[in-house]
C-alpha cells in the first residue's frame, strides 16, 4: 500500500463526495458528518460513479440507482452479498491522503 495525495480538505465539505481519478481507477472520497473516508468509485451494482453520488447518515448512494454503501465498511445496504472496497485515510495539513494498493 502506498499513501497518495487524492484531495485536500477544503474539496469536501461535511456530508459531501467527490470523484478522483488516479492512474485510470475511480474513487470516491467523502466527508461522512466530519469524518474523511475513501472508497472504490464504482458502484459494483452496474458501475455507477458513486463519487458524484451524495452522502446521507453516513452512506454514499449512487446516483445511477440510489444503491446505498456504508462508509466505514464498504457494506452494500441494498445487497449485502456486494460490497466495495475502502481505503485508509489520514489528513496531514490539508491533504487527504489514501492508502491505495501498490497495483492500483
Amino acid at each position: 500500500m502506498a499513501w497518495t495525495k487524492l484531495a485536500t480538505v477544503g474539496e469536501l465539505p461535511k456530508d459531501s463526495v467527490i470523484e478522483v481519478e488516479h492512474e485510470g481507477e475511480l474513487y470516491a472520497i467523502c466527508n461522512a458528518g466530519g469524518e474523511i473516508r475513501a472508497m472504490s468509485g464504482v458502484c459494483p451494482h452496474a458501475g455507477g460513479p458513486l463519487g458524484q453520488g451524495t452522502v446521507i447518515q453516513g452512506l454514499v448512494v449512487c446516483p445511477w440507482h440510489m444503491w446505498e454503501f456504508d462508509t466505514f465498511s464498504g457494506e452494500c445496504r441494498v445487497d449485502d452479498t456486494l460490497g466495495i472496497p475502502i481505503y485508509r485515510v489520514k489528513v496531514q495539513d490539508s491533504a487527504v491522503l489514501v492508502d491505495l494498493p501498490e497495483n492500483a
